[in-house]
């Protein structure tokens, strides 16, 4: 028999979050992030984290809302763009932030799930990012040791999950949320509905329930677009 791991709802999913913990949060922009763990931590007031994700959301959403309050002392990312809270923060000082290519953060959270300590890889060799890292040639090429990355927390965002755990993402929310999923101590699912155990096709779970401890349903997502284009009518 599958294990239960539904609770009740984002406050017991979030019990045991503390100050100064190290948190994963999963998507991409704004596509599939999980907006009701980050209400959550804007609403109990958690402070001095360490937060790992591709971005920041914007000004008034998403990981913006806990720039705003300055509850993130660290953001480990590789795109600053949408957010002029984050950009004034890093310029200014008040926010210490590690600039990773896209590409590496990705596989440090994946290896960091798949209990790989540090890889080789050539992105970043030559710049910034390769600053005080060990280099070792493979095929005539340089690489840089980069480490993998782990959290006390990982918050992911899934279309659709099941009271074991599993996870099936849509589209761009499958960025960042599986390997996140991963590499959490503990990992939280929110979900836009949640199903009996059995119920999911296996061959279309994305993420194994192994890999998750709680998983609470969420309402009302708002799924906000960045940057809203739209056609001329003729």
């Amino acid at each position: 028999m599958a294990m239960n791991k539904k609770v009740a709802d984002v406050q017991e999913a979030l019990k045991g979050v503390e100050n100064n913990m190290t948190f994963m949060l999963g998507g991409f922009g704004l596509c599939g992030i999980p907006e009701k763990a980050i209400e959550e931590l804007v609403r109990i007031g958690i402070s001095g984290v360490i937060c790992i994700s591709n971005n920041a959301g914007v000004d008034d959403f998403g990981l913006g809302l806990l720039l705003q309050n300055h509850q993130i002392k660290k953001m480990i990312s590789s795109y600053v763009g949408e957010n002029d809270e984050f950009e004034r923060q890093m310029l200014s000082g008040e926010l210490e932030v590690d600039l990773i290519p896209q590409g590496s953060l990705a596989e440090r959270c994946r290896a960091g799930g798949a209990g790989i300590p540090a890889f080789f890889t050539p992105a970043g060799y030559g710049t910034e990012v390769g600053e005080g890292k060990e280099v070792r040639d493979f095929n005539g090429k340089p690489h840089i040791l980069e480490s993998s990355l782990t959290a006390d927390f990982a918050f992911v965002k899934a279309w659709k999950g099941d009271t074991a755990g599993n996870l099936i993402y849509k589209a761009t929310a499958r960025n960042f949320n599986p390997v996140m999923a991963m590499a959490g101590k503990i990992t939280v699912a929110e979900v836009e509905e949640l199903v009996p155990a059995g119920e999911l096709d296996p061959n279309h779970i994305h993420t194994p329930g192994i890999f998750v401890q709680r998983i609470f349903q969420g309402t009302n997502y708002e799924k906000r677009i960045e940057q809203r284009t739209v056609r001329q009518k003729a």
